[in-house]
């Protein structure tokens, strides 16, 4: 059973930028891969970015490529996602998700683990 615990979302203004982190425990945090997704008032869950066990391979929604990067440190369990150029739009709830399958994938409901996520406000 893996716990996952977000941190780093606030409030920013439109261009500014915010460092999300997930901090993983009661699992071999490098056999799985990471994902964050948000999820906005009225809306359904969706992908954000991903990235593999070991970090070599990352995935991200074309509404982000450019702006954001997830990255791990497996010696520390935590999966970072800096996000830049925040836009109003990128207002969301996010969360980090653990999947234990090899690949990454956009579904929400192929992720076994998730946390309680992190509010992100971008102000315009």
């Amino acid at each position: 059973q893996v716990q996952l615990v977000e941190s780093g979302g606030g409030l920013v203004q439109t261009g500014g930028s915010l460092r999300l982190s997930c901090a993983a425990s009661g699992g071999t945090f490098s056999l799985y891969v990471m994902g964050w997704f948000r999820q906005a008032p009225g809306k359904e869950r969706e992908f954000v970015a991903g990235v593999n066990w070991s970090g070599s391979r990352t995935h991200y929604a074309d509404s982000v490529v450019g702006r954001f990067t997830i990255s791990r440190d497996n010696t520390k369990n935590t999966v970072l996602l800096q996000m830049n150029s925040l836009k109003p739009e990128d207002t969301a709830v996010y969360y980090c998700a653990a999947d234990r399958d090899g690949i990454i994938v956009t579904t929400p409901s192929r992720y076994d683990y998730w946390g309680q996520g992190t509010q992100v406000t971008v102000s315009s």
